[in-house]
């Protein structure tokens, strides 16, 4: 049981009847403006997501855009924090081999190779 998961952590659980073996579940900020320290918690979800990877011994991990649907954060800064988050903490998760960003839009994966593309990075179609 998770007994609740605090705003920019991240828990895991196991996948049961998906597909995935695991899940992480991890919880977002709701945009305020941007004064109430959004970005470092979205970055969080990202950093910590990648930590409990590493933990559990994860080579793969999916990632929505996080907190740009009903926490109405902007979807062009939160794909610049998750991009820049994810290639921070890969350093420090050499067992993570594979990060794909999940983009329920063809907006949202614009925005997310955009950022990528600032790291000269590949984004697959």
């Amino acid at each position: 049981m998770l007994h609740g998961c605090k705003t920019g952590n991240a828990k895991i659980t196991k996948g049961y009847r998906l597909k995935a073996k695991h899940v992480i579940h991890t919880v977002g900020p709701v945009w305020n403006g941007g004064t109430l320290g959004e970005d470092d918690l979205l970055a969080s979800c990202y950093r910590r997501s990648i930590e409990l990877c590493e933990k559990d011994g994860l080579v793969s991990v999916a990632f929505p855009a996080i907190s740009t649907g009903i926490y109405r954060f902007p979807a062009e800064r939160a794909a610049g924090i998750a991009i820049q988050t994810v290639v921070d903490t890969l350093a420090a998760a050499p067992t993570v081999a594979q990060v794909i960003f999940c983009c329920f839009s063809d907006a949202s994966a614009q925005l997310h190779q955009a950022a990528l593309n600032t790291f000269g990075g590949p984004c697959a179609d």
